[in-house]
């Protein structure tokens, strides 16, 4: 099963207020007909990806007013839209994130994205691990009684997809845990900005993209916000979207730098099935003895802390998140000291 992936990034002003939403859902529908109708002569683009902060940026302070001036609820208007296209042009889109709202957890917002296909949406993908201590929106595991499924995986007629949003991508068990889902598609939908982003010395972007698709023998379609400085002050993000092999090779990749920029790559579903199941070597999900790192058990960043008043009433901003990362390093499992050791590992009955 042989098709091509499209990942696009966007260079939009910075949104105020959820009204403006709807001319960015304008432009990048007509980019996803520009990349499916530009290559419809050479190979059939059946998944689109767009990146974080596409549709609104958490501009705000606090929950609060994120929650008045740009979250929406989802499903919603613009994701109709989506859908729409998707049936008009039998694909698959990965949504630019939105700020969300949800009647069933007041005072808190998502940083969301969806995987919308022809049959509607098949996941709603909240990050799980918001870029502290600047990002107030919640994490659905710091929530109390959340049941949703963390990190959901589509089967869809173009194989298995997984997605999961910028900073999450430094965790290698989040990868991981879409991967052991069964993704074939590890679909990273971010907003990478500098320093740390696209271009040498440190060129996260392209390592981190490039070792999860070796360390899971999957595809990486990773699409960066491209704003420039005159649209995000004070932040400019590099660019650099690119699908990676599931050997690492990097297939296609963006210039690094601002600007609104679309990717094209052929993937090859079948020949990643074959390399999963008969390859003896260099194969890291055959290989895995999971039961080895009991540590990963361990939470250093504990679930429910958003239990506080702060956090009910949607005034959660940079302190309280600062505090919670303060009050997980004063015990943090990795320092040691007279009389503790490095690790305390749970136990068999845990």
């Amino acid at each position: 099963m042989k098709y091509a992936v499209a990942t696009c990034q966007t260079d939009f002003p910075c949104p105020r207020d959820r009204s403006e939403i709807s001319s960015r859902v304008d432009r990048m529908l007509a980019m996803i007909d520009s990349a499916v109708m530009g290559y419809k002569p050479f190979f059939p683009v059946r998944l689109v990806v767009f990146p974080e902060f596409a549709h609104a940026a958490p501009v705000y302070p606090t929950a609060r007013e994120l929650r008045e001036k740009l979250a929406v609820e989802l499903p919603c208007e613009h994701t109709d839209r989506y859908e729409k296209k998707a049936r008009e042009l039998g694909i698959y889109i990965q949504t630019g994130s939105f700020i969300e709202r949800d009647p069933d957890w007041p005072g808190v917002v998502f940083n969301t994205t969806c995987l919308v296909g022809p049959e509607g949406i098949l996941y709603k993908y909240r990050k799980v691990n918001p870029w502290l201590p600047w990002e107030v929106h919640a994490s659905p595991h710091d929530l109390p009684g959340y049941k949703d499924e963390l990190f959901p995986v589509a089967r869809t007629e173009i194989g298995n997809i997984g997605c999961a949003i910028c900073y999450d991508w430094l965790f290698p068990e989040a990868i991981r845990e879409l991967a052991l889902g069964g993704a074939e598609l590890l679909v990273r939908v971010s907003a990478y900005m500098d320093p740390w982003g696209a271009t040498p010395p440190m060129d996260w972007w392209t390592v981190i993209n490039r070792s999860r698709a070796i360390e899971n023998l999957a595809y990486v379609v990773a699409s960066n916000q491209g704003a420039s400085i005159e649209n995000y002050p004070p932040f400019s993000w590099p660019g650099g979207s690119m699908v990676v092999d599931y050997d690492g090779r990097i297939l296609s990749q963006a210039d690094p730098g601002p600007g609104e920029k679309i990717v094209v790559a052929e993937v090859d579903i079948g020949a990643l099935r074959q390399a999963r199941r008969e390859r003896l070597g260099h194969n890291p999900l055959a290989h895995l003895r999971g039961e080895a790192y009991t540590s990963a058990r361990g939470t250093f960043y504990p679930g429910g802390t958003f239990t506080d008043a702060a956090s009910q009433e949607g005034d959660r901003g940079v302190e309280e998140n600062e505090q919670a990362v303060r009050d997980a390093l004063a015990d943090n499992p990795w320092k040691t000291g007279p009389g503790r050791p490095a690790i305390e590992r749970p136990s068999e009955e845990n």
